[in-house]
C-alpha cells in the first residue's frame, strides 16, 4: 500500500491588534432603518473617547434582507427594522481598548431615535483572512459617477500602498447626519493580498467611520455582490 498524507492546510495568521467587539441587543423591539447618526450619538455619549480613537468604527445594525417573505424596509421615512435575538451591535477598536469598551457598554441601555435596547456581555471577533472585502457605505462625492468613484478610491488606496485588482461599487445611499445628508456607495474589493486585506479592515477608508462608513467586512465573492448590486 502506498499512503501519503496530504500537506496540512496553512491558515494565515491574522494580527489581533484590532478586533470587532460584538454586543448582543437585548429587549430591542424595533429600530429605525436610518439610525447611523442616532446610534453614533448614543454610543459616543457612553464612550466619549471613541471619537478620538483613529481606528474606532461603529457598525450600523443590520438584520436579514429577506426572510419568510419579509423584505428589508427602504430607508425612506420612518421605516423600522425588527432585530432578532441574534442581532448584535459591532464596534471595531484596537485590542488595547477592549476592556475599557466592555466596561462602558456591557449592561448599559442606549436610546436610538425613540427605540431603546440594552447591551449584553460582549464577545470579541477577530478580523478576517478573507481576501474579498465589502463595505456597505463608503463616502462618495455628490458629483462623481461610478467610474469616477472607483478611480478615486483606487488612487487613494494606492497612496497607502494598497493595490486593488478588482473593484465593484453598488447601490448609492444617502445617510442623514447631523451636518446634512452624506452620499455613499457600497464597495467590493476582490483578490487582495492578505496584508492589504488586513490593512483595509484595520484602517477602513474615508470619513464617518463612527457612522458605519468605510468599514470593510469579509465577503464570499465578488459574483454575489454583483448580483446584490443589481
Amino acid at each position: 500500500m502506498f499512503w501519503q498524507e496530504s500537506d496540512p492546510e496553512i491558515h494565515p495568521k491574522v494580527p489581533n491588534d484590532v478586533v470587532d467587539v460584538m454586543f448582543p441587543l437585548q429587549h430591542c423591539k424595533s429600530l429605525p432603518v436610518d439610525h447611523a447618526q442616532a446610534l453614533a450619538n448614543a454610543v459616543l455619549g457612553a464612550v466619549p473617547w471613541l471619537a478620538e480613537e483613529p481606528q474606532a468604527a461603529i457598525h450600523t445594525i443590520h438584520v436579514a434582507g429577506s426572510q419568510n417573505g419579509w423584505e428589508r424596509p427602504s430607508r425612506d421615512g420612518e421605516q423600522q427594522l425588527l432585530p432578532s435575538r441574534r442581532t448584535k451591535l459591532g464596534i471595531r477598536i484596537p485590542r488595547a481598548r477592549l476592556d475599557a469598551l466592555k466596561a462602558a457598554l456591557e449592561g448599559s441601555t442606549l436610546e436610538v431615535k425613540g427605540s431603546s435596547f440594552s447591551l449584553g456581555p460582549a464577545k470579541e471577533r477577530p478580523l478576517s483572512a478573507e481576501k474579498t472585502l465589502f463595505a456597505r457605505y463608503v463616502v462618495a462625492h455628490a458629483d462623481e459617477d461610478e467610474d469616477q468613484f472607483l478611480r478615486r478610491v483606487v488612487s487613494e488606496l494606492a497612496q497607502r500602498g494598497i493595490k486593488i485588482r478588482k473593484a465593484l461599487c453598488g447601490k448609492t445611499l444617502s445617510l442623514n447626519t447631523a451636518t446634512g445628508p452624506v452620499v455613499t456607495r457600497s464597495l467590493m474589493l476582490a483578490e487582495l493580498s492578505l496584508d492589504d486585506a488586513i490593512a483595509l479592515q484595520q484602517q477602513g477608508i474615508g470619513d464617518h467611520q463612527t457612522l458605519g462608513c468605510g468599514i470593510f467586512l469579509p465577503h464570499k465573492g465578488i459574483e454575489a455582490v454583483g448580483q446584490a448590486a443589481r
